[in-house]
């Protein structure tokens, strides 16, 4: 099952709204995934600072002092802001592979959840609502942001089973379906460096589009690849830094409806996760076409 919504704003006012409006959206799909649900937020572009977003199954132990511990190892300062099981690292933008390493090393249980200048990812196990709660995702502001719950199908309820998956700067990949050649492609990806963490089909897709973007394509040229390079049935929803992007397989059984104002475009895996949105009554409402590619960029 599974479910998705997405929000990218082009309307600069709503920005502090994005998190409350996400959150509703959210929470409207837990019928299609109530086992988990997580979301990526796109927030202020911190110059030369980058966020290294983290989790810990035990945050009392894991993040004290880790702010100060990363800053002694990596030669810079850290500032770190927890919410509840993750937390928020930000730093020089070049120290951010160092601290990723001294983090393997200071604290090995700890996990990152995404990298990058404006991005933060949160997931946990649990209902859509109480996993909202959890991280106050209603009072995030930013400029979009793609959201999942979960029903498990293919791998363990885990919060590293949890989507969205990031496997580059910036970059997020939510999924509904299932993909059939997954392991030969994380294989394939591995001898090009680009090593996955878990078991979930969806981390791979992350990982293919990962690995088009760093060969030179840009993100409406990698989904058009995955068309032809991914086998089974998917619906993707990714972020970059600056885009938005949907596609959907050739076969395009996974339920999806989008809608686009002057002031936004939203997605969402069924109409009733948009119906809340303003404006919604005004906007262009439609089913995006199989093998197709939606791409929006700031």
């Amino acid at each position: 099952m599974c479910g998705i919504v997405g929000l990218f704003l082009k309307d600069k006012s709503l920005e502090p709204q994005l998190g409350q409006m996400l959150t509703g959206m959210l929470i409207t799909m837990t019928d299609r995934g109530p086992d988990s649900a997580g979301i990526a937020i796109y927030g202020t572009d911190a110059d030369d600072q980058w966020k290294l977003t983290v989790q810990s199954a035990n945050p009392d132990a894991d993040f004290e002092g880790l702010d100060a511990a990363l800053g002694k190892a990596c030669g810079t300062a850290v500032k770190m802001t927890r919410k509840d099981t993750h937390a928020v690292l930000e730093m020089a933008a070049d120290k951010i592979d160092a601290a990723r390493a001294a983090l393997k090393r200071l604290r090995p249980e700890v996990r990152v959840m995404s990298a990058g200048d404006t991005i933060e990812i949160y997931k946990e196990v649990g209902l859509p609502k109480d996993v909202a709660a959890r991280f106050e995702l209603a009072k995030m502001s930013g400029t979009h942001g793609i959201g999942h719950t979960r029903m498990a199908t293919e791998s363990a309820v885990t919060t590293m089973g949890a989507h969205p998956f990031s496997t580059g700067a910036d970059q997020c990949l939510v999924h509904n379906g299932s993909l059939s050649n997954h392991n030969s492609l994380r294989r394939q990806l591995a001898h090009e460096g680009i090593i996955t963490e878990t078991q979930n089909d969806t981390e791979v897709g992350a990982a293919y589009l990962t690995w088009k973007m760093r060969e030179g394509a840009t993100l409406g040229e990698a989904l058009e690849s995955s068309l032809s390079d991914l086998d089974g049935f998917f619906t993707f929803v990714v972020g970059t830094k600056d885009g938005f992007g949907v596609v959907r397989d050739p076969i395009a059984c996974k339920p999806a409806v989008m809608a686009e104002t002057d002031q936004y475009v939203a997605f969402g895996s069924e109409y009733r996760a948009l119906v809340n949105l303003p404006g919604i009554e005004d906007a262009r409402v439609w089913e995006p076409e199989p093998a197709t590619v939606y791409f929006w960029n700031h």
